[in-house]
């Protein structure tokens, strides 16, 4: 039962893990997109 218990929190864990993972790259992906896009602008200008 408790080693169960252990595995389902360590999935959990990893899960959250991965979310959190994913939304730095998104994250830094519109970040990069609006830099883009100003420097864009900029250089257009």
């Amino acid at each position: 039962m408790k080693n169960n218990k252990t595995e389902t929190k360590r999935k959990i864990d990893m899960q959250k893990l991965l979310v959190r993972i994913m939304a730095s790259i998104l994250a830094a992906l519109m970040i990069l997109g609006i830099g883009g896009t100003l420097l864009f602008y900029l250089i257009a200008m």
